[in-house]
């Protein structure tokens, strides 16, 4: 059986943090015009500078973060090792994939390029 490989995109990173930003603009300018600010549009800056720094300062270790399928097992970041009877579910959130364990540990494939691509892979795997 040969290792399939699940890295991060760049162009997902950055679409989820596209989706982020309006969020974070959108929550920001609720809260000012909630307190009677009369300067609303500040949040819409403010949310959007707060993700943007955020997605920049950590693209770095987050594009590092690679998974591999292999042996029976998911290898992941930080020496990670999930034997494939022991996933109990699978979800997809977003660009993420997400691995529930039967013990109920959770782990997140982040920013896949093709999120439904990834899951198939790891389900055919377990049969």
């Amino acid at each position: 059986m040969s290792e399939t490989v699940f890295t991060p995109d760049r162009m997902a990173y950055w679409r989820s943090h596209a989706w982020l930003a309006v969020i974070a603009m959108l929550g920001a300018m609720g809260i000012l015009w909630v307190m009677g600010n009369p300067h609303v549009w500040t949040g819409a800056i403010g949310g959007l500078a707060a993700i943007g720094l955020r997605g920049g300062y950590l693209m770095s270790d987050e594009m590092t973060r690679v998974w591999s399928l292999e042996g029976g097992a998911i290898k992941g970041p930080d020496q990670q090792t999930i034997p494939l009877a022991d996933v109990a579910e699978l979800n997809r959130l977003g660009s993420t994939v997400q691995i529930v364990t039967h013990q109920g540990h959770k782990h997140l494939i982040k920013y896949q390029p093709d999120p439904g691509a990834t899951l198939n892979a790891i389900e055919r795997a377990k049969v």
